[in-house]
């Protein structure tokens, strides 16, 4: 006899009970979700959702620097163009100041082309007066009121003494006086006595013979010949003899 159950109705076959009893002892009841989940996948999912709570979070504080970030721009996109207006304004200063600049660049140009042209005049000035001199002669040495009254007289006598010099033609002078207010208080002190001859050759006789054998003894005295300049040659002479002290002196 098999070994399953049988009825008496029906024998050698199970009963209908007999079999659904069985089928569902050997049925497999389906385990929920959370059954069905293994430990590692529920630690996963844990995992998981705090790191996407931590996400979420650090968007958050994104989000939060992205809108300071935007005040920041917004103001310095103010400050740009506060600059931008501030340059703006520079530039047209700068402008204004470089038109200035060019209209004292010009009146520098015509002030130092004056300056030239004045200097050109000065020079022809000075040699103007240098040759309206050249006849003139400066006598050193003599006393005051040595001369007496008539000082052309004493000169064409004196002259003659001094120099040995044998002139062809008289000597003739233009005028003869001293220079400067005589001294009442210094008598040491004598004013030069200043010739102007009328033949200009009788003049360079007298301050070769001065160059080469001046100065002159007229009794006690010492006597001196020089050429008369203006100021400014004289001084350019003076600054010349003091850086060459060895060279001959401008008689």
């Amino acid at each position: 006899m098999p070994g399953g159950r049988t009825s008496s109705k029906h024998p050698g076959k199970p009963s209908r009970q007999l079999l659904f009893s069985e089928a569902l002892c050997h049925q497999r009841v389906p385990p929920t979700e959370e059954q069905s989940l293994a430990p590692s996948s529920r630690m996963a999912q844990s995992t998981q959702g705090a790191t996407m709570d931590r996400i979420l979070q650090e968007i958050s504080a994104v989000a939060h620097k992205l809108e300071g970030i935007d005040s920041a721009m917004a103001s310095l996109t103010a400050e740009m163009k506060s600059m931008h207006l501030y340059i703006a304004d520079f530039q047209t200063q700068v402008m204004g100041l470089q038109q200035q600049v060019a209209t004292v660049e010009i009146r520098i140009g015509s002030w130092v082309e004056r300056d030239h042209e004045l200097l050109y005049l000065h020079s022809k000035l000075i040699d103007l007066e240098d040759r309206s001199r050249r006849d003139n002669i400066h006598f050193l040495g003599f006393p005051e009121n040595v001369e007496g009254a008539d000082i052309h007289s004493y000169l064409w006598e004196t002259l003659t003494k001094l120099t040995g010099i044998i002139f062809d033609h008289p000597l003739e002078f233009q005028r003869v006086h001293r220079l400067g207010p005589k001294r009442q208080n210094n008598a040491n002190r004598t004013r030069p006595i200043i010739a102007c001859l009328l033949c200009h050759i009788q003049t360079r006789q007298l301050l070769q013979v001065a160059r080469t054998h001046g100065p002159f003894r007229l009794d006690d005295l010492e006597v001196r010949l020089a050429a008369d300049f203006s100021k400014e040659t004289s001084e350019r002479r003076r600054a010349f003899l003091d850086l060459r002290p060895d060279s001959v002196s401008w008689t």
